[in-house]
C-alpha cells in the first residue's frame, strides 16, 4: 500500500512511456494534427495516467483513452461524449465533485474511486493488440499495489472485464484464473480473491444512443458499486430517487 506520492511518481512513470511502438506513433500523429474543433489546442500526446482518490474504494477500468478525448486533455474520459455520460452518473452516485470534466484543471475531485485504463495510449480504432494490452499491464499491477483501499473493480466494457481478470492474476491477487471463467454482462458480479468484480456496459456514443446503456442502468450499476465497496448511499442522487439495479 502506498501514498499520494507513490502515485504521483508512478503517474509520472507512465505519462513517458515508450513501450509500444504503434501506440506511440498514432497519439503522437493524432497530436500533431488535430481534430478541426480543437486545432488551436495543445493535445497532450502521451499515456494517460490514472487519477481519482488515492484511498479509493472503487477502480473503474476502461478500455483505452480516446484519440480526441483523453489523448487530447491528459485525463481519463476528459473532453469526449463518454466521459460526458460517465462523470454525470458519477456525480448523480456521490463520486465525482460535478457532472462535467472538459480539462485537467477544471476543479473536478473524485471521492472513493479512481479511475484507471487496461492500455494508456490511444489505439488505432480504438483496439489495441493483445501485445499492447500486456505491455501496459505491469503499470496497473504496480497501480493496485499502491491503492490498499480498493475493494472493487468496476469493469466498463468486455475489455476491461478480462483485463481486470488477468490484472488479478498478474499481482498475485488470484494465483491462476479463475474456472469457469466469470461471463461480462452489464450488472454481472464475480468475487475475485479479495477483489469483487462489477460488470458495466461502456459509456460508448454507440451504447448511449442506441440505448444499450441507459441512465437508469449506469445509475444502477453505481449505486450496486457503493454497496459492494461498503459504502454509504450518497446524500444526494442528482435529485432522483435512488434507481432499482439492472442486470442484463
Amino acid at each position: 500500500m502506498g501514498g499520494a506520492g507513490e502515485l504521483d511518481s508512478l503517474s509520472h512513470a507512465v505519462s513517458e512511456c515508450r513501450r509500444c511502438p504503434r501506440l506511440v506513433a498514432w497519439r503522437e500523429l493524432i497530436a500533431r494534427e488535430r481534430r478541426a474543433a480543437f486545432a488551436e489546442e495543445t493535445y497532450w500526446g502521451r499515456p494517460v495516467p490514472a487519477f481519482g482518490d488515492p484511498h479509493a474504494r472503487v477502480l473503474i477500468v476502461g478500455l483505452a483513452p480516446a484519440a480526441h478525448g483523453a489523448n487530447r486533455t491528459g485525463r481519463m474520459f476528459t473532453g469526449d461524449r463518454s466521459g460526458d455520460f460517465l462523470f454525470a452518473a458519477l456525480h448523480r452516485a456521490g463520486f465525482a465533485s460535478q457532472p462535467s470534466s472538459i480539462a485537467r484543471d477544471d476543479g473536478l475531485r473524485l471521492r472513493d474511486l479512481r479511475i484507471t485504463a487496461a492500455v494508456r495510449c490511444a489505439p488505432p480504432a480504438n483496439k489495441p493488440t493483445p501485445a499492447e494490452r500486456e505491455l501496459c499491464l505491469p503499470w496497473t499491477v504496480d497501480e493496485l499495489q499502491l491503492l490498499g483501499d480498493v475493494r472493487l473493480l468496476l469493469c466498463l466494457g468486455a475489455f476491461a472485464w478480462d483485463a481486470a481478470l488477468r490484472l488479478l492474476v498478474a499481482s498475485g491477487s488470484l494465483a491462476q484464473p479463475p474456472r469457469p471463467k466469470p461471463r461480462f454482462g452489464h450488472g454481472a458480479e464475480a468475487q475475485a480473491g479479495r477483489y469483487a468484480l462489477l460488470g458495466c456496459f461502456h459509456p460508448s456514443q454507440q451504447n448511449t444512443f442506441t440505448g444499450k446503456l441507459t441512465e437508469p442502468m449506469i445509475d444502477a450499476v453505481l449505486v450496486r458499486a457503493r454497496e459492494l465497496a461498503g459504502l454509504e448511499a450518497p446524500r444526494s442522487a442528482g435529485g432522483r430517487d435512488a434507481p432499482a439495479r439492472t442486470d442484463r
